[in-house]
Order: structure tokens, then C-alpha cells, then sequence
């Protein structure tokens, strides 16, 4: 039996062939007695090496295999993402009222305590504002002093006219009554004289008869006479007295009505005084409504020093000396970096075995391969697209399904001893293994 040896560094022939030796010839090659030789005319046999690929494939993928086995077991009861960053407080600064920018108080990056001034605006107009309505305070005072006084006034007055009222039909029922008892008495007066005077009459005539006779001389008929005519004249004088009575009884009762009139203008004294309390009353009201005026007035002039409602450093500062602002435009942003926590998306798929409570481990990528303890606190009540501005609709067009994420709220176990920035990327692992 011959082996053809391909050799590039041996001996050839001279066509260039490689050279055909023995078996028995071949270096190291010892013939063992109880193997029989190749019978004559057998093929060649060319050697070859074992490929390094078999070798090294198999390797590689124990290797492989060995690594992901490692990586489940370590990541048995486990839940991880990278999609997560810092969170903190991000305050927007604005001013209260529109005005023009004085000075800017603070800079970039500064830090600032609560109720630091931040900028300062120019108070002028404000100022006036406050003066006009003091003015209009002191004006509303004073329709109070004066509704206050009307009221005093009123109630005087409405008493006095109902006593003068009450007093004036006393007197007039007074007078009525005395003059019905004049014209009683002038009718008996009437009476009387007419009684005379018939009496008078009645003597005249038989003094007449005897004079005629002779029988009584001419005195006697002149005193009778003269006694007639006192007597007519008497009654013609009771006569004008009952007259001048019945006539005066008109005016009584004329009296008696005015009188009676003027108390029911006094009765309503009391609907005048509740008129005057009524305006007083206006009059406070107005002065409740200045007094609200000049408390606004004093706050929009406090307004005009924007201050910090809490501590942390000053960002976005789009605030300059000059520029006019109004409470819609934002003017810089404070950043709370002592109160931070991390936001994680969890895909939903990873949120079956998620509790709040459960210990997490942070890494943020700013401090390498640092790790912070920290815990699930709470859960987004929706996906983080269900809240984007233009949230998907999936009754419309085609359906496509893709794996939503829920924002899920990590907090720090305790203050960590570096600053973390809300912004910073970070990669969160949470134990659900419990």
C-alpha cells in the first residue's frame, strides 16, 4: 500500500508532481506483524487536520448557553427596563400681574429659598391704583358718617312729628267739642232772647191799649217800648252768636281732619327711619367694597417683587431687564433637586407580578454602575400613550398592536448622598420575586 503525501515544502519530481512513497517507507510509520498489508493496487489515502471551527463552535456555544442560563436565573423573579429617568419638582415662575420689568434679581443655575425676590417690575401704575382706591375708601367712610347721622335724624323727626301729630288732633277734637257746645249755647241763648223779646212784644201792646185808654201815661209806654227793642235786639245779637257758632263747627271739623291727617303722615315715620337704616346699611356695603379694593389694590402692588414659592435653582431664565410680561408667559423655572424619584415605563406584559411596596434597584448612567435602593410607590392610572397628545384610536384605519408602557412611580429609599437631576436617564429593577 502507497500514501500520497501533498507536501509544498518536500521534494518533488521533476514534473512537479508530489512523490508517491511506501507506507512501510513513511517517517515514524512501524509495521505491526498482525496487520496485514494493503492489498496491492488500494487507493491513496491523503491525511488531513481536524478543522479548528469544530472545535471552536462548540465552545462558543456552551459558552452561549452557559451565559444565558446565568442571565435566567439571575433574572428568575425580576422585572428590569431601561426606559426610565429622573423625576422632580419643576416649578414654573410667572408674574401675578402684567407690568414692564424693572430688574432681574437672579441668575442661571442660581440657587434661591422660598420667598426670595426673583425679578421686580415697575410699580408706578400700581401705585396709583392703590392711592385712587384709599381715595374711595375714605369716601365710602364718610357716606357711612353721614347715612349714620340721616338715621339719627329720621328717628328724631318721626318721633317729634308723631307727638306734634297726636297733640294737634287732641287739640282740634278740643276745639270741635267746644264749639258743638257753643252752638248748644247760642241756641239757648236764641231761646231765651226770643222768650224776652215775645215777653217785651206782648207788655208793649197792652201798654199801647192803655195809653190809648189813658189809663198809663206816655212813660210807661215809652219804657215799654224800650224794653221791646233791648229785647228784639237780643235776639237778633243770640241769633248772630248761633250763626257765627254753626259756622265755626266747618272749621272744627276741618281742624279735626288736618289734625288727623298729619298723624298718619307722622305713623309713617317708621317706614322712613327703616328707609335711612337701609342706606346706612348701602353705605357699609360700599365700604366693605372699598375696603376689598384697597386689599387688591395692595396685593398687585406686593405682586409686582415676584418671589420663589420654594427652594431649588433657578432654569430657564427667559427674563430680561425692559421686557413687558403678563401672567400667561412664563419667566424662569425653579427645580427642587432635594425631593426627586424616578419614573419607570414598564412595558404592560411586566406589570402582571408588580406590586407597590416592592424593593426596586436604580441605576442612574451618569454615576456608571452605582446602584440606589429605592421601592415601587404607585402606578400611572394609564398607559403612557393614552395621555400623549394625540391618544391612539383604535376603532379607525388599521390595527397594528404594540406593546404599551405604563409609567411606574419609584422612589429613593432615603436622601442619596449625589444629586440627581430630573432628566437623567436610568435603568430600574424591581423584585417581584415576592
Amino acid at each position: 500500500m502507497t500514501v500520497q503525501i501533498a507536501n509544498t515544502t518536500g521534494p518533488s519530481n521533476s514534473n512537479g508532481k508530489s512523490a508517491t512513497l511506501p507506507l512501510g517507507e513513511l517517517p515514524g510509520f512501524e509495521k505491526r506483524p498482525d496487520v496485514a498489508p494493503p492489498p496491492a493496487g488500494a487507493a491513496a489515502v491523503v491525511a488531513k487536520k481536524p478543522s479548528r471551527a469544530k472545535i471552536v463552535l462548540p465552545a462558543l456555544l456552551a459558552v452561549a448557553a452557559a451565559g444565558v442560563g446565568t442571565s435566567v436565573w439571575l433574572g428568575h423573579g425580576k422585572e428590569a427596563t431601561d426606559d426610565a429617568q429622573v423625576e422632580g419638582h419643576v416649578a414654573t415662575v410667572a408674574a401675578r400681574v402684567p407690568g414692564q420689568v424693572k430688574r432681574v434679581l437672579v441668575k442661571d443655575h442660581q440657587q434661591v429659598k422660598a420667598g426670595d425676590p426673583l425679578v421686580e417690575l415697575d410699580d408706578r401704575d400700581l401705585a396709583t391704583r392703590l392711592a385712587a382706591a384709599r381715595a374711595d375708601q375714605l369716601a365710602a367712610r364718610a357716606q357711612v358718617d353721614a347715612a349714620q347721622a340721616q338715621l339719627a335724624l329720621a328717628e328724631t323727626t318721626a318721633r317729634s312729628n308723631l307727638s306734634v301729630a297726636r297733640g294737634g288732633l287732641t287739640q282740634a277734637t278740643a276745639l270741635e267739642g267746644t264749639t258743638r257746645a257753643a252752638i248748644e249755647q247760642s241756641r239757648a241763648d236764641v231761646a231765651a232772647a226770643e222768650a224776652r223779646a215775645s215777653l217785651a212784644r206782648a207788655d208793649l201792646g197792652r201798654s199801647q191799649r192803655l195809653f190809648n185808654d189813658n189809663a198809663v201815661a206816655q212813660a210807661e209806654l215809652d219804657a215799654r217800648r224800650s224794653a221791646f227793642e233791648q229785647a228784639d235786639a237780643a235776639l237778633a245779637q243770640a241769633r248772630a252768636r248761633l250763626t257765627s257758632a254753626q259756622a265755626s263747627i266747618g272749621s272744627s271739623r276741618g281742624t279735626t281732619e288736618s289734625a288727623r291727617g298729619h298723624l298718619a303722615q307722622a305713623a309713617s315715620g317708621p317706614v322712613q327711619v327703616q328707609a335711612a337704616r337701609a342706606q346706612l346699611e348701602l353705605a357699609r356695603a360700599r365700604v366693605a367694597q372699598a375696603d376689598a379694593s384697597v386689599a387688591q389694590a395692595e396685593l398687585n402692588l406686593s405682586y409686582t417683587i415676584v418671589r420663589a414659592e420654594g427652594a431649588g435653582t433657578v432654569a430657564r431664565r427667559t427674563v430680561e431687564p425692559g421686557q413687558t410680561v403678563s401672567p400667561e408667559r412664563p419667566l424662569m423655572a425653579i427645580v427642587a433637586l432635594d425631593d426627586t424619584w424616578v419614573i419607570a415605563n414598564f412595558k404592560e406584559d411586566q406589570l402582571r407580578a408588580m406590586r407597590a411596596g416592592q424593593p426596586a434597584e436604580i441605576k442612574v448612567d451618569t454615576f456608571g454602575g452605582r446602584r440606589f435602593a429605592g421601592h415601587v410607590e404607585s402606578f400611572a392610572p394609564g398607559t403612557g400613550s393614552r395621555f400623549s397628545l394625540l391618544p391612539p384610536d383604535n376603532a379607525s384605519g388599521n390595527f397594528t398592536k404594540v406593546v404599551q408602557r405604563v409609567p411606574v412611580l419609584v422612589r429613593l429609599d432615603g436622601a442619596p448622598d449625589v444629586v440627581l437631576r430630573p432628566g437623567m436617564s436610568a435603568n430600574v429593577t424591581v423584585s417581584v420575586a415576592n
